[in-house]
């Protein structure tokens, strides 16, 4: 087994403005037109990867396995909201974050993010195989 040696405190903001195509209604999750939460947890995914991903061997990547957020705060649109992560704990593979998001008034979100390195010629054969 591969040592990714990645230590806690690895740290990465995403950043997006609010528009139509990142609403609750364009994502089919509620009807009002504010900041979706699908949207805000992959911003705080994008952070998460932006945090490690530079840091692993060629040709390896992480994937997420878990989201425990809450979104505490609507985001109209026009404004920006920056989403952060911090590594918590790498345990070989296995990597887990914690994840806020704001927008320029106040956080919109918190939580924990977990996700896991996999070789990605392996990853992407596997979901190939699902088709034969």
């Amino acid at each position: 087994m591969l040592n990714f040696n990645l230590e806690p405190g690895l740290t990465a903001q995403a950043r997006v403005m609010v528009d139509s195509s990142n609403t609750a209604m364009a994502y089919g999750s509620g009807v009002v037109d504010v900041f979706a939460t699908p949207a805000m947890i992959a911003l705080m995914e994008k952070a998460a990867i932006l945090a490690v991903d530079r840091h692993l061997p060629p040709g390896w990547v992480t994937v997420g396995t878990k989201v425990e957020v809450k979104h505490i705060a609507a985001t109209p649109g026009g404004m920006n909201v920056t989403a952060s992560a911090e590594l918590l704990e790498a345990e070989g593979p296995k990597l887990k974050f914690r994840v806020e998001a704001y927008d320029a008034r106040e956080k919109i979100g918190e939580g924990i993010h977990y996700r896991y390195i996999l070789d990605y010629n392996q990853l992407k054969q596997r979901a190939l195989d699902k088709l034969k």
